[in-house]
């Protein structure tokens, strides 16, 4: 078996060529490949105009479908595309009339969730949502879900890498906890696809929203929602759009036919410059692997924070680094300043509240980490 190496990809990404990037937590790195597909988008809509649609890019969107679907663990006919994990949930939310009809209108999440996955719930006052503590500030425990959800309880709504901690949790046991209740698993998946492996027909999770932006290498402006596939026939979006329709191209205002398939959950015209470097992207994801990506940036995350630990650094993070993913959380009086001084030295991060934010990913080196580590040591504290 070949070894993997860095550096024989790193030339894939223009960024690294001049900056010390570490910050894939925010947004992954362009690729030639991604600017490929996009220049062929771009020549394609020069010489063809709208017969492009039919010719090339409705393949675009299946094949994109066809690659994260596989990529997931998913079944065929298991992903829609929309254009965010906010409208992902938004059609999940407004799809599961039977059971909340049936007096669930309990919805537990996380303190360490995304915003976005509790705003869902928060504007809709018939539901009652349940936001559960960390026990430590960076981890949950199962526990806790099984003891807050019931038969009350609709959806176990959390994420599967927390982007407070990196805490990677296990779904496949808040499924079960789920399912045991009677209630629906969704997960948020933004900070987990394309840093660690997915299995979710395996795991039985029931909805899983993701999308290119982060570790997949692929853009802004586009999401990807996984429905357990014996769930879609039961689901009827409230929301709803013009690609959701399977007799979208009878442009006839009078009638609406589902799809068979998760593209039921589609709205209108996806954002066709991003599904074109998605592709770029998840290619190189793919050829790599994801089970090496896991690897590779386990190894870079234990070089970063027992190199922050070794220079006095407190860190958010879990403490078994089998449950950590490649956000380490490094406390700081200072994040804004901290990062701001780093970007002179061209070191890319971020920060979050009390804390800078450091996400480096599988094209990093581990030379690029010591460099990070000797600049931000050098700034005061």
């Amino acid at each position: 078996m070949t070894t993997f190496s860095a550096k024989d990809v790193r030339h894939e990404f223009p960024i690294l060529e001049h900056r010390n990037y570490l910050n894939s937590c925010s947004l992954g790195a362009l690729s030639h490949r991604a600017e490929a597909y996009l220049d062929e988008f771009r020549q394609q809509w020069h010489a063809m105009g709208a017969s492009a649609w039919y010719e090339h890019w409705m393949g675009r969107l299946a094949l994109l479908r066809e690659r994260f679907q596989r990529f997931a663990g998913g079944a065929d006919g298991s992903v829609a595309l929309l254009p965010s994990t906010s409208s992902a949930l938004s059609a999940v939310a407004e799809s599961v009339h039977a059971m909340a009809a049936r007096g669930r209108n309990r919805v537990v999440c996380s303190e360490l969730d995304f915003p976005t996955l509790g705003y869902q719930w928060t504007v809709k006052p018939e539901v009652e949502l349940v936001v559960l503590p960390s026990p430590d500030g960076a981890t949950m425990d199962p526990q806790q879900y099984l003891e807050a959800v019931d038969e009350r309880t609709l959806f176990l709504a959390t994420s599967h890498v927390f982007f407070t901690t990196g805490f990677v949790q296990d779904l496949a046991r808040l499924a079960a906890i789920a399912h045991e209740a009677g209630a629906y698993l969704l997960v948020d998946g933004y900070h987990g696809a394309g840093q660690v492996p997915l299995r979710l027909e395996e795991w039985k999770v029931d909805f899983y929203t993701a999308g290119p932006l982060k570790w997949l290498c692929g853009g802004p402006g586009l999401a990807y929602l996984y429905v357990r596939p014996d769930l879609i026939p039961e689901m009827e979006p409230r929301i709803t759009g013009w690609l959701a329709a399977s007799n979208a191209f009878d442009f006839d205002i009078r009638t609406f036919q589902l799809h068979d398939d998760a593209r039921r959950f589609e709205m209108g015209t996806p954002a066709l410059a991003t599904v074109h470097t998605a592709l770029g992207g998840q290619e190189i994801i793919d050829e790599v692997g994801i089970d090496v990506i896991r690897e590779r940036n386990q190894t870079l995350t234990a070089l970063l924070v027992e190199g922050c630990e070794s220079r006095g650094f407190s860190l958010t993070v879990p403490k078994d680094p089998r449950d950590r993913s490649a956000i380490v959380m490094i406390r700081h009086p200072d994040p804004p300043g901290a990062v701001a001084h780093l970007a002179g030295e061209g070191i890319i991060v971020d920060h979050r509240p009390g804390h800078v934010r450091v996400s480096p990913h599988f094209y990093n080196l581990e030379e690029e980490i010591l460099g990070f580590l000797e600049a931000l040591d050098a700034y005061p504290r």
